[in-house]
């Protein structure tokens, strides 16, 4: 970044991108809470929860609004659900800001960005009053706008990410409305983890670009490469494992056919005692099922969540194989030991919190923390393909 006087904000551009990557692993992981824990539901109007900005204290003070009728109040879970909401919505406010900053020497590209964040701020009251059709107009336009700035901007830097940034955080938005609005749909929640993920991505990228502390290797260019592939294994796993907990198929191997409890999560590597059980492929991957079914605690029969399940695993054994090639990879250049290091314990951490799912039958602090282990494993991944260069490249843009 250019050492001329710039204002305050602009020089603490990659602190504040810093802080938006702090606080997405929190939406991602509380979120990972929130869905784990059966609460994705417990506020069944959106962006309220219950006629509220917060939560209702109690359930009387829920019994007057129009979603009491849809969902009966649970004081332990809409607290979760609605903290989880105000997180996400302090990230769009700092990504606002972040896009501002990244954008303001572009040619209009303030005035594009205020005059699609106005539309999306619109469509949200027009939603709330009814008018579904005005709102999803609006939300789309100011989308549109965000788009259509991103694509036709020149250079990947720091402008375009984070216009870009910003329209992930806007479609997330409509997948969080939609996770309720459409009763937990699987692909929608699935969906609105991998943008979750997507947008801790895009500010982690960011934040190493606007901190520029590359990593001068002479062979950076063939490493990117590997990163690359590896992301792309890691992210078809993260689709899956999003898939098989929005199916409600953690569990599809341990309960199938066995009548004793001990069995019930004990059931691995083998699945309800086979190595290849019965499984409907076809039936578990239907992407779409029609609006209107509530999703909760999931619909498919055993055998479709075990080809879920089966799936998850068989891909897991991929990741599990190609990233440890990727760690011992790094491990035998000197200058990337450390990260070589990091990476294999994180492979190694992951798988055995897979496992421990299944064995333990998916205790919740478990759970969770492997929802961490992917964000940790993404965090390695897109640190290495943002900060390794070549010796002699130059930085694609600044906020200077």
């Amino acid at each position: 970044m250019n050492a001329i006087a710039r204002p305050a904000l602009v020089r603490h551009f990659h602190r504040l991108a810093w802080l938006a990557v702090l606080l997405t692993a929190c939406v991602v992981v509380f979120g990972a809470f929130v869905r784990l824990s059966d609460a994705g539901l417990s506020c069944p109007d959106w962006p309220t929860c219950y006629g509220r900005a917060t939560w209702p204290s109690a359930a009387q003070d829920a019994a007057a609004h129009a979603a009491s009728e849809i969902r009966p109040f649970e004081t332990h879970k809409a607290w979760r659900e609605q903290v989880h909401r105000h997180l996400a919505a302090t990230l769009g406010v700092l990504v606002l800001l972040l896009a501002i900053l990244a954008a303001r020497r572009r040619r209009l590209g303030i005035a594009q960005i205020l005059v699609a964040s106005l539309l999306v701020a619109a469509a949200i009251p027009a939603y709330m009053a009814g008018q579904i059709g005005l709102a999803f107009a609006l939300a789309g336009a100011g989308e549109a706008i965000l788009l259509l700035a991103a694509l036709r901007w020149s250079n990947i830097d720091l402008a375009r990410a984070a216009v870009l940034t910003l329209a992930v955080i806007v479609f997330q938005a409509l997948l969080g409305k939609w996770t309720v609005t459409l009763l937990l749909k699987p692909v929608v929640v699935m969906g609105h983890l991998l943008g979750g993920l997507a947008t801790f991505s895009l500010l982690l990228w960011m934040a190493w670009r606007a901190t520029d502390l590359p990593i001068r290797l002479a062979d950076a260019r063939t490493l990117r490469r590997w990163v690359v592939v590896g992301l792309a294994v890691l992210g078809i796993q993260i689709a899956l494992g999003g898939w098989t907990s929005a199916n409600y198929a953690a569990l599809a191997c341990g309960g199938g056919g066995w009548t004793t409890a001990e069995h019930h999560y004990l059931d691995f590597p083998k699945c309800v005692g086979q190595w290849w059980p019965r499984a409907d492929f076809r039936e578990g991957f239907v992407l779409w099922r029609g609006i209107g079914v509530d999703y909760e605690g999931g619909v498919l029969d055993g055998a479709s969540r075990i080809a879920i399940q089966l799936a998850h695993r068989l891909m897991a054994v991929v990741v599990f194989v190609y990233l440890l090639w990727l760690a011992l990879r790094l491990w035998r250049n000197p200058g990337m030991r450390g990260w070589g290091f990091l990476l294999g314990l994180l492979v190694v951490a992951q798988v055995a919190l897979g496992v421990l799912n299944v064995k333990l039958a998916l205790p919740l602090p478990v759970a969770v923390l492997h929802n961490a282990g992917a964000l940790a494993l993404l965090f390695v991944l897109v640190t290495l393909l943002a900060r390794l260069k070549e010796p002699g490249t130059k930085e694609l843009g600044s906020v200077a």
